[in-house]
């Protein structure tokens, strides 16, 4: 009679539980990678034909319904926007830039980023705007 009642020895590791654990956390990884927040939601004004100047070092300047101003997502005062934008022309002088202002900003602070922008010596600005809706 044997004593061990035939058993025989657990020699593998089973990887399944550890692969579907795996999978399951690229799967939570590129799902959060792709709802991250792209920028400031502003309510954009319509155009009928616009060309799109987004380019990968492409920087993004929005003013938003308060006036506020955001680079690249982060709020900034005028000054900092100055020193910002100027380093960016010392890396890269022909550095396109997009300027996305709400439809009900205020004027004055659209025209005094354009106005930076045209000291700067900043000629690749391009103003971002909605498609229009059908009526």
């Amino acid at each position: 009679m044997q004593v061990g009642g035939g058993r025989k020895a657990y020699d593998d590791i089973n990887i399944t539980p550890m692969l579907d654990l795996a999978y399951v956390l690229l799967v939570i990884f590129i799902l959060m990678a792709t709802a991250s927040v792209q920028g400031i939601k502003v309510d954009l004004p319509k155009a009928s034909s616009a060309k799109s100047l987004v380019q990968p070092k492409t920087i993004a300047i929005t003013v938003n319904n308060q006036g506020q101003i955001f680079m690249d997502a982060f709020p900034v005062t005028l000054a900092d926007l100055e020193t910002r934008l100027r380093n960016a022309k010392a890396s890269n002088p022909d550095v396109p830039i997009v300027l996305k202002g709400d439809q009900t900003a205020q004027y004055g602070k659209i025209t005094e980023v354009l106005d930076l922008c045209r000291q700067l010596d900043l000629n690749k600005v391009g103003l971002v705007t909605g498609k229009p809706t059908a009526s």
